[in-house]
């Protein structure tokens, strides 16, 4: 039986250290990030209890391919990566759940097409195209 997996990025207060991690369970995870429970660890050192982004996918697997491409990327890359869905990097999620901000339907369909076409995963859609 396969399991959803996230990619998810924290950072500290002062946004100066950031961490790529993986897990099937984000808010649990990120409460483990908050209260410190493991010991000397890269977010324990640094104070990551932030999550400011994360990608959610449908199998594990996934998950973890996407984690090993993005800690390749430079900070550069993850900053764009991150001010592209989260340009005021607030929390989006925390060990109590996911901060969810009202979008209208319509304008979530105009931003999933924008990303799509930015990735060059569909052809560009002109705003005049309409069904004959």
């Amino acid at each position: 039986m396969s399991r959803a997996g996230f990619v998810y990025i924290m950072t500290n207060k002062n946004r100066t250290t950031l961490y790529i991690g993986v897990t099937n369970d984000l808010c649990r995870r990120i409460y483990e990030h908050k209260n410190h429970l493991v010991e000397n660890a890269f977010t324990d050192k640094y104070n990551l209890e932030y999550c400011i982004y994360y990608e959610e996918y449908p199998y594990f697997d996934l998950a973890i391919k996407r984690e090993k491409e993005l800690k390749k990327w430079n900070r550069q890359k993850k900053e764009a990566l991150i001010n592209r869905k989260n340009p005021e990097w607030k929390v989006l999620a925390t060990e109590k759940g996911f901060m969810h901000k009202q979008v209208p339907f319509a304008q979530q369909v105009a931003d999933l097409l924008r990303e799509l076409e930015e990735n060059q995963e569909i052809p560009p859609c002109s705003g005049n195209d309409t069904p004959s």
